[in-house]
Formats: structure tokens, C-alpha cells, sequence
């Protein structure tokens, strides 16, 4: 969504429990919902999809694997961060967990579906390191670990994980009410 600049903070969350139910999930959690066929420049990502609007005009959002694994820790923490910035009463288009490999690189892009001009797309690191580098329109920005963000994702941007970690952040998409 178009927002005054390239990130705008949206403060401290109570990322912990998610963090430590996202820790521990195992490999094959992190495989079973392909993106690559819908994002092909997501590289070097592992995710975990809770919801995902795949279609518009009709919205269409399905629950995915990662459902029944994060939503008891998930929407709390989207809750929250949804009652404390926007308008309540919308809609959340797509929740997944997004590992950047170490070493890993998303290459830059400006992200094209339709839902993408009026969603919210929100993004809580629960891992990270110092060797993230996410550039937005040429800008690297740093977003710390338990810290919520809005992203202009209609800007090109693009991440480079340099650390030894993997990054893992919580994202979602959350459309104001109709």
C-alpha cells in the first residue's frame, strides 16, 4: 500500500510466543506451502502460510498449513497490532512467517496484485541479525526484532540476510473495512 514513506514503525508487540512456537517448528513445516509458482522472486525463503488471498474480485482467502501450527499465536498479535493502528473491522488478505535463509537474498521487486494497493502489509521480525540488509528504494532500513512495520511494498525492495541466521519475520496484509 502507498504510505508516507519507504517504512512506517508501528511500535513494541509481544512477539514471544510466536517467536518461540516459530523456533520451534520443524523443517517440513517451513516446505509445505509453495509460493515460488506466485512469487517467484522470493529466492532464497522458506514460509509457512496461515492465509493466503490468492484471487480478487472475488477476495478468496484460504486457510493454509500453517493454520493449525500459528493461529493461536498469530492472531493476537495481528489483533493487536490492527486494533492499535488501523481501522478495525477488516480484513486480514494473507499471515505467514517468511525465513530468509542466511545467506539468503529476495531480490528487488515492487510486489504487482491488486490486493497490494489497499492492504496494509505489515511485517514483525522475530529473528534477525545485524547483517540483514533491506533496502527499500535504495534505503537500507532496520527493523528490529519485536518492533511492528508497515511497508510500502508498491516501492522496489529487495533483502540480503549477510548474517550467519537465518531472518525470520511475521508478515501480513490487513485491508481496512469496505
Amino acid at each position: 500500500m502507498q504510505i508516507d514513506g519507504r517504512v512506517r514503525p508501528l511500535g513494541r508487540v509481544d512477539h514471544a510466543a510466536l517467536r518461540d512456537k516459530v523456533l520451534a517448528l520443524d523443517e517440513k513445516a517451513w516446505l509445505e506451502d509453495d509460493l515460488s509458482d506466485w512469487q517467484p522472486m522470493r529466492g532464497d525463503t522458506r514460509t509457512v502460510v496461515l492465509l493466503f488471498c490468492d484471487g480478487w474480485e472475488p477476495i478468496v482467502i484460504d486457510k493454509r498449513s500453517g493454520w493449525p501450527r500459528l493461529n493461536e499465536q498469530v492472531v493476537p498479535l495481528a489483533t493487536a497490532i490492527i486494533d492499535q493502528n488501523y481501522t478495525p473491522g477488516g480484513r486480514v488478505l494473507r499471515a505467514m512467517v517468511a525465513k530468509l535463509l542466511a545467506g539468503g537474498t529476495i531480490h528487488p521487486h515492487v510486489d504487482a496484485h491488486p490486493s497490494f494497493s489497499v492492504g496494509h502489509r505489515i511485517h514483525v521480525p522475530l529473528k534477525t541479525n545485524d547483517d540483514v540488509q533491506f533496502i527499500v528504494e535504495g534505503e537500507r532500513i532496520i527493523m528490529e526484532e519485536g518492533k511492528a512495520y508497515e511497508l510500502n511494498n508498491l516501492l522496489n525492495h529487495g533483502v540480503h540476510n549477510g548474517g550467519k541466521e537465518d531472518r525470520i519475520h511475521l508478515i501480513f496484509d490487513y485491508m481496512d473495512p469496505l
